[in-house]
């Protein structure tokens, strides 16, 4: 690490160039979304169009809203597009606190952050999204029937791709914290029904208040954690030495 120690003012305006960046790359990224912002609404729209009853539609109940709603799109379009630069700003500010041989890791950080969280974001609209919307929509009988509203979907929808997005680099940030020596997967194991609690809590604040998106949030969560020991375990085999290796009794189980 670095041995001079920057200033508060230093970091805050280091911090305050990498928010800048960010949020050009996000610019720059809603800008080219809007272009497409039709193709992107139908294909966004498509998961409950599909399980909607013969005839349905999404509704909107003020004027501006179906404006809003394609501008509110096309920002969080662009906020994907711009992940990778997003996860580089973000090692960039962390640099000067690693070691040397740890700097080098800037490009498998960005790739794999920016693929875990495609692949988190991707489990919800391809999977999560399917089942609760089925699941919502069989409510609906004679006496009534759903008019979801395009606000409301977007809301729903955009914050339920963020939050498995995020839950889904799990394994990326335990990978970088076992380099970097802060975790292992001893204490992985040892901590794990501390985990499942904190993985029920998180899964409960994130997710929209129903139990179905609590439950699809958990399953992941936990099955990530598990990797994420055997991950740890991995990191700690290529650095230890044979001597140094733990005995068979202490791996992952």
């Amino acid at each position: 690490m670095e041995d001079e120690k920057l200033p508060v003012t230093d970091h805050l305006e280091e911090l305050r160039w990498r928010i800048i960046k960010c949020l050009i790359a996000v610019a720059v990224g809603f800008s080219v979304s809007y272009a497409f912002v039709q193709p992107i609404f139908n294909f966004f729209v498509s998961p409950l169009v599909k399980v909607m009853p013969p005839g349905s539609r999404l509704i909107y109940t003020s004027l501006p809203e179906a404006f809003i709603t394609n501008l509110k799109l096309a920002f969080f379009a662009g906020l994907i597009l711009s992940l990778p630069v997003i996860f580089y700003q973000i090692w960039k500010f962390v640099m000067p606190g690693l070691y040397e041989r740890e700097r080098r890791y800037v490009i498998p950080f960005v790739l794999l952050a920016t693929t875990f969280f495609i692949l988190g974001a991707s489990f919800a609209f391809f999977v999560v999204f399917p089942f609760g919307f089925r699941f919502f929509l069989g409510y609906s009988s004679e006496s009534i029937s759903a008019f979801p509203t395009l606000k409301e979907y977007l809301r729903f929808a955009t914050s339920l791709l963020l939050a498995f997005g995020v839950i889904f680099e799990l394994p990326v940030v335990i990978f970088f914290l076992a380099k970097i020596g802060i975790v292992n997967h001893a204490m992985l194991k040892r901590q794990r029904k501390y985990a499942v609690l904190v993985i029920a809590i998180v899964s409960a604040v994130i997710t929209p208040p129903d139990v179905i998106s609590m439950l699809f949030m958990m399953l992941p969560l936990m099955v990530l954690y598990e990797i994420s020991i055997w991950v740890a375990y991995f990191v700690y085999r290529k650095k230890a030495s044979p001597q140094e290796e733990e005995p068979l009794s202490d791996e992952p189980a």
